[in-house]
């Protein structure tokens, strides 16, 4: 069997992160996603991820 590319390895999913918002809060988020074409945790995984370079 073939290894597993970079890509595969590192998109790799396997932890979650649980907040609590307002309810509005969030429906106005996604909906703003949606507007966008992009996914709620997709943007969320970026804002984090652009966060940890920021303060490293």
């Amino acid at each position: 069997m073939p290894d597993k590319s970079k890509k595969d390895k590192k998109s790799k999913k396997d932890s979650q992160l649980l907040i609590r918002i307002d309810k509005d809060m969030r429906d106005q988020f996604i909906e703003l996603c949606e507007a966008r074409d992009t996914k709620a945790a997709k943007e969320i995984r970026k804002f984090i991820a652009s966060y940890i370079n920021e303060h490293q």
